[in-house]
């Protein structure tokens, strides 16, 4: 095979696996909300000394988090990545991950989160910052919520421990 035809089969297979690839496809359908959040991102960083953003594995998520079985979408921000400031998307409290239901958008500042399951509830576990519970950063720290389907709204609750 001659080093032209080699290069451009190079070339063909990996058009084809760009245009074929999870990420391009779902980039394809992303809703509005979400590729905002992305976008503003985007132009944050650029405006920070000309850097460059990066979305790293795990920025855009697709998760049911409402149990109805449909995948929603996530959006963390602590996996951007800019060239020219490592912690323009988060600090000691965490960063912002954003969750899209239909096309309700809501926001949480958090160092971690996972959805469960509780009896007949899906339930979105998140770690806070520490002032949240009445203590410092490295206090524990976790809020959980549920989704309203009638409201359209997490519902969460602060119990007090006697």
């Amino acid at each position: 095979m001659s080093q032209t035809s080699s290069t451009a089969c190079v070339a063909m297979v990996t058009a084809i696996s760009l245009v074929s690839s999870p990420a391009a496809a779902e980039s394809a359908n992303m809703p509005s909300a979400i590729q905002a959040k992305i976008d503003a991102a985007r132009a944050e960083c650029a405006s920070f000394d000309s850097g460059e953003f990066a979305l790293e594995e795990g920025a855009v998520q697709r998760v049911d988090l409402d149990g109805d079985n449909a995948d929603d979408w996530v959006v963390n921000e602590g996996r951007f990545a800019c060239s020219t400031a490592a912690s323009l998307y988060g600090g000691t409290g965490g960063s912002m991950s954003h969750f899209l239901i239909g096309s309700k958008l809501a926001s949480i500042q958090n160092q971690g989160w996972e959805i469960t399951q509780f009896g007949p509830h899906t339930v979105l576990l998140a770690r806070v910052h520490g002032s949240n519970c009445d203590g410092i950063n490295p206090t524990p720290c976790v809020t959980s919520s549920v989704w309203d389907e009638e409201a359209k709204v997490w519902r969460s609750a602060s119990a007090a421990w006697e």
